[in-house]
């Protein structure tokens, strides 16, 4: 993937939150913590592994997904955090065209109270931004590639009632 690219989106969503306030002190930061298993953790961008990550994080190759998974201990160098990190509690959603949408990320049901007032909880720069941000990613074919594989790895986990 064109590293400008990762880096301009990064760039975008540098300063950007979902809220005016940390949201992490809603929750304690539940998206930043392991699950009870010790399982849990954000999938790198193509080359982000180059970008992201200190002595907090843990990254490791995906046997069945988009290569890799940045896991940390719960704190983190706030600039060097995935993209993944700075979009949650949204993910990509790509349409058969390649167009980007945004959507709330199906993995932050269980742990995420800004669910509760759906996307007009969020702000509405933060959405606007992370979405500019994943369509720069899919302008690139990797990114693109990238994209619709989260998402097709993050749809095993939906479900419909």
């Amino acid at each position: 993937m064109d590293r400008r690219i990762l880096e301009q989106a990064r760039a975008m969503l540098e300063n950007i939150t979902p809220m005016n306030r940390d949201c992490g002190r809603i929750c304690g930061a539940a998206c930043c913590k392991p699950d009870e298993d010790g399982r849990g953790g954000v999938f790198l961008f193509p080359g982000e592994e180059e970008l992201v990550g200190g002595e907090w994080a843990t990254v490791t190759r995906l046997e069945n997904g988009p290569g890799l998974m940045l896991a940390c201990d719960g704190t983190c160098e706030r600039a060097k955090r995935p993209l993944g990190c700075m979009i949650f509690p949204l993910t990509p959603e790509i349409d058969g065209e390649g167009r980007v949408s945004m959507r709330f990320d199906v993995r932050a049901r269980p742990l995420c109270p800004l669910l509760r007032n759906g996307l007009m909880g969020l702000r509405a720069d933060f959405r606007k931004t992370a979405e500019q941000a994943m369509r720069l990613i899919a302008s690139d074919p990797e990114g693109l590639a990238f994209l619709r594989e989260w998402e097709a790895l993050e749809r095993q986990y939906d479900f419909k009632l």
